[in-house]
């Protein structure tokens, strides 16, 4: 242990610690829990090493579920009040400083690497409220992506799972009659709780399958996992045989099938976790006195880090998360951001957690000092929310902590979108919140947004170009504008975000239903409908979009490539099609659009997607982190990315050589040049992608050369 982990350590524990003492603390107990965020800890250092590492937080929870219903077993209380009252005052002393000092700490630094902290400082004040997970289900996050590695509150959300599980679970502690020692109240908790654990796990199961982020950021789908350790619990108290069966079992063969099972594949999700939860059931009832097992887990060093396990879960990421925004997780830096994990997390141990648990105040009476630890916690979390909410303020020349200055992050990114109208929040590309618009499409509002995302010809042109499609014509917002600039053309956007055109659907990995995504598409066509209405002769409509999320990209998950097709809206919603035939169907309508176009002598382009990385942003143009923006994180093999688009791009060229007033422009070789590997940068070090799949505004207007050669090689504009 470091030097500043021994400053920082508390009480050290002896070896010879037994269960069999009267105490109820089990020191094997905080043996598994740093077992447990060690596994965490790898995983997140590294997902190669121990792919299901992540499988630790699902033994903390069975951990939670055992220490919880053990530390409520044969408490005395007066009355319901006094019970609930001295509950949530132990989980505030627990919980709340801790977590403060980490979540304020650790967003002061994330805001002088990242320019655009806000979602992560969203998802930091959620989780002081233990709402976390609910807000990254909201945003449809992906807890495995990539990108999830970027925001240092993520793994913010088992808190959010724990601290929901408490508000429900002591109720059931007391109506059960278990916290006020009623006769039957052990049985009835076992029967109430072993009731939910079913519920539970069969919902686990079923989401897990249709909707995965539902499944893994929510509480009742998890609910099973804290139970099983309350379970465990109940039943060893009143069954002696069963436990003592289970004391028969090596404990060294439970640990080894526990880490044989985090070495598996994050695609066997759903039998790992059921698996992990079940052994470390097991293993909290086989762990005794005796055993080499036992030795093992009451070692002093290893029963230190459960102790600290908390502050060390909190901190780990963090620092990890921070890393990924300076100088990045590489062989050497690995010893240093250990040891900068466990001073943290000892110093936060020592100095906040256990002085905070320790805490009374001014000794009036049991029931004055618990509301005040309780109105006191309160306090602290909204002052905390309030300094997060404010700290983009505290700028430095308009750009918040952001150590390279607002003008910096213009200069890679251009300048930050400005909302438009209530309906229309994100640029020229209508997110559609709004309820009423999603259920009927109000005309008068789309032309609204049409005429605010357009800026009429200049000079003596008269010909007007229309950026129609999905989030990724919005980002072609800024191309748009330097043509209207430079070429005098008249120019429209107006994009509905995940909604191609034609229109498409298919299973998104958001777990957006069908209905979302047909109300959408309602008012995609109705946009497509007033702008033929308005393209006259010598017009030209762009379509752009990610084709690869529609066509199945071979690099795409699989519930991404379950496609679902309507010609017409809203009917054969169900109708499940391979890629090959959502292609023929998908150009048919193409096809049908082109037709009609060309009556009117209105020509169409096609902008091809531009590369989509692994993922990128504003860490890649971070000086601080150069290492990384020559390394994996920042560039990609342009074989691989070229493979990836190989199916759609064949097809659109295909469609192209049947209709005259159809044009391909492929912007791929202008933003990968001709080499082995493509960059999310240009030469001087400027982003040209704002994430994995989108331009920056920097990106978009250093295509317009290579487009405006294309229209006027090709006589588009005008044409006949």
């Amino acid at each position: 242990m470091s030097a500043i982990t021994e400053t920082c350590a508390g009480p050290q524990i002896s070896d010879n610690a037994s269960p069999s003492t009267k105490s109820k603390y089990r020191p094997e107990i905080d043996g598994v829990r740093a077992f447990a965020v060690i596994a965490v800890i790898i995983n997140h250092f590294n997902k190669d090493l121990l792919p299901s590492g992540y499988l630790g937080v699902d033994i903390f929870f069975v951990i939670s579920g055992y220490v919880i219903t053990s530390s409520l077993a044969n408490r005395e209380s007066k009355n319901f009040w006094d019970f609930i009252t001295g509950f949530y005052e132990r989980r505030i002393k627990r919980l709340v400083p801790a977590l403060v000092v980490f979540v304020l700490v650790t967003s002061i630094l994330i805001c002088l690497f990242n320019p655009d902290p806000r979602t992560a400082l969203n998802t930091g004040i959620t989780s002081l409220f233990g709402l976390s997970n609910l807000y990254l289900f909201k945003q449809s996050t992906d807890y495995f992506a990539q990108s999830t590695e970027l925001n240092p509150f993520t793994h913010a959300w088992s808190l959010g799972v724990e601290e929901q599980f408490y508000l429900l679970f002591p109720f059931l502690i007391w109506f059960s009659g278990f916290g006020r020692q009623a006769k039957n109240g052990a049985r009835n908790l076992f029967l109430w709780v072993g009731a939910l654990t079913v519920a539970s796990l069969t919902g686990f199961i079923y989401l897990y399958q249709s909707n995965q982020p539902a499944a893994y950021f929510l509480m009742p789908p998890r609910f099973w996992e804290m139970a099983a350790g309350c379970l465990v619990f109940i039943g060893f108290q009143k069954r002696a045989k069963l436990e003592q069966a289970l004391e028969q079992v090596p404990p060294l063969l439970v640990v080894a099938a526990m880490v044989g099972v985090m070495l598996l594949p994050i695609s066997s999700a759903v039998p790992t976790t059921i698996s992990i939860v079940v052994l470390s059931a097991i293993l909290i009832a086989c762990l005794k006195s005796g055993t080499a097992a036992f030795i093992a887990f009451t070692n002093k060093r290893l029963v230190y880090i459960g102790l600290i396990s908390y502050s060390l879960y909190l901190w780990h990421w963090g620092i990890l998360s921070i890393s990924r925004w300076s100088i990045g997780i590489h062989w050497w830096s690995v010893p240093f951001q250990v040891i900068l994990m466990l001073a943290f997390a000892a110093c936060s141990y020592r100095f906040i957690e256990t002085p905070a648990r320790r805490a009374t105040f001014l000794h009036l009476s049991e029931f004055l000092d618990r509301s005040i630890a309780i109105f006191s916690g309160i306090i602290t979390l909204a002052l905390s929310a309030s300094f997060l909410a404010a700290l983009p303020g505290f700028n430095r020349n308009n750009g918040g902590l952001y150590l390279f200055t607002v003008k910096d992050y213009e200069n890679q990114f251009g300048k930050p979108k400005i909302s438009r109208t209530a309906i229309n929040q994100d640029s020229c590309m209508g997110r559609y919140s709004n309820p009423a618009a999603l259920a009927q499409p109000d005309r008068a509002v789309i032309q609204e947004i049409i005429k605010k995302c357009s800026l009429p010809p200049q000079g003596s042109q008269t010909k007007n170009l229309f950026f129609i499609g999905d989030s990724q014509s919005d980002h072609f917002k800024s191309l748009a504008e330097v043509v209207n600039k430079q070429m005098g053309l008249g120019v429209q956007t107006a994009a509905v975000t995940s909604t191609v055109y034609p229109v498409v659907f298919y299973d998104a990995s958001n777990g957006e239903s069908i209905s979302v995504q047909v109300k959408r598409a309602a008012i995609q066509e109705e946009i497509v409908r007033q702008t033929r209405s308005r393209a006259k002769s010598g017009d030209v409509i762009v379509l752009s979009g990610r084709y690869s999320a529609y066509f199945g990209s071979p690099s795409l998950p699989l519930h991404q490539r379950q496609l679902r097709l309507s010609r017409r809206l809203p009917k054969a919603l169900n109708m499940e099609v391979t890629t090959g035939e959502f292609l023929r169907d998908w150009s048919l309508r193409l096809s049908e659009f082109l037709d009609h176009i060309d009556q009117k002598g209105v020509n169409a382009i096609i902008i091809l997607p531009p590369p989509e990385f692994p993922y990128s942003g504003a860490r890649c143009v971070n000086p601080l982190n150069r290492l990384n923006g020559s390394g994996q994180e920042c560039k990609a093999s342009r074989g691989w990315l070229l493979q990836n688009r190989s199916s759609f791009v064949e097809k659109i060229y295909h469609i192209q050589s049947r209709h005259r007033n159809l044009f391909v422009w492929d912007p791929f070789s202008s933003l990968c040049p001709e080499s082995s590997s493509c960059l999310t940068v240009d030469k001087s070090g400027k982003s040209l992608f704002s994430d994995a799949t989108h331009l920056s505004n920097f990106g978009a207007r250093s295509l317009y050369p290579d487009f405006r050669y294309f229209i006027e090689k090709n006589k588009i504009i005008g044409a006949s």
